[in-house]
């Protein structure tokens, strides 16, 4: 992986070069990649996952992508739904979430790849969006909890995966059935990493998983968190 930057007037690219080279697109580097209505027009995309940013999944020919703009929640979002204070280009939030996902994909842990985060200024504001890989045959621990379709096996693979991510640091402030992905080989991934950073063991660990707790009980699934706690011990 080859991280880079570019910027195309007010817009600002961070990108790894291998994957955008892997991609069948022309021209490769363009704020157009992070244009939905662009990904539209051109008959790309085919699907969307579900959440207050509608991330779209996109087929670029050799590979699908999943392309995800920032959108703020709950009072905030009333004031400014996808504007963010300017603080620099490395301290936005997509310049952040792409490096620590590089960061954790590198070290081997079951983040998708990333593709590139565009960051476009607009005074003392700016908008951004991350583009990944899409995970093939994925879904969300949610969807499987569901159907009804949550193994014990299933569970305990989820709390030995946060335990390796606990391990390697990573404090991940939304953790929750639907950042969860299960795939075809039930392999357990993690996914949106922004506002998460590493940090040094302590009780915000514990606290992640009380978070989990309640995002499994707004499920009906509040016993799977035994099961999960198991595999992570």
């Amino acid at each position: 992986m080859h991280l880079a930057t570019c910027r195309t007037g007010k817009v600002f690219i961070l990108y790894d070069a291998d994957s955008l080279c892997d991609a069948n697109l022309t021209p490769q580097i363009t704020p157009q990649l992070f244009s939905p209505a662009h990904w539209r027009e051109a008959g790309r995309v085919v699907g969307e996952a579900p959440g207050r940013g509608s991330s779209l999944f996109l087929d670029t020919g050799t590979a699908q992508w999943v392309l995800r703009p920032y959108r703020r929640g709950g009072l905030m979002a009333r004031l400014a739904r996808q504007r963010y204070l300017w603080t620099g280009r490395e301290r936005t939030r997509a310049f952040r979430e792409l490096r620590l996902t590089a960061e954790l994909y590198a070290r081997g842990l079951p983040v998708p790849r990333p593709v590139a985060a565009a960051v476009t200024r607009h005074g003392l504001s700016y908008e951004a969006a991350l583009i990944t890989v899409r995970i093939t045959g994925a879904r969300s621990l949610a969807d499987r909890l569901i159907e009804g379709r949550d193994s014990e096996a299933l569970l305990e693979a989820v709390g030995r995966t946060i335990r390796r991510f606990h391990d390697a640091g990573l404090d991940h402030v939304d953790l929750n059935a639907r950042n969860l992905l299960v795939d075809s080989e039930e392999s357990v991934w993690l996914i949106d990493l922004d506002r998460c950073r590493l940090r040094t063991p302590g009780s915000w660990q514990e606290a992640n998983l009380r978070r989990l707790d309640r995002s499994l009980e707004k499920f009906g699934a509040g016993a799977a968190g035994e099961a999960i706690r198991r595999g992570y011990g």
